[in-house]
């Protein structure tokens, strides 16, 4: 089924259940553990004014790159 016609059933309140591949469904936050990290004024200042310029939030910011390095060093 093509996303169009997806959305269409969706938005008609029909029943979409059907096709969707529940097997890889998770649910948001989950497995999340909250830790607090402290860095230098200049860090947190070079942070900001990146995730100005992407239009992100500093804390997605960070979370993004944290992932790609970890990738990286896998």
């Amino acid at each position: 089924m093509k996303a169009r016609e997806f959305d269409k059933k969706f938005d008609k309140g029909e029943d979409v259940s059907q096709v969707l591949d529940l097997s890889k469904a998770r649910k948001p936050m989950a497995g999340l553990k909250r830790i607090n990290v402290d860095f230098p004024a200049w860090v947190v200042e070079k942070l900001d004014r990146e995730a100005r310029r992407l239009g992100v939030p500093r804390q997605s910011l960070i979370k993004v790159w944290i992932a790609e390095r970890l990738k990286e060093v896998d």
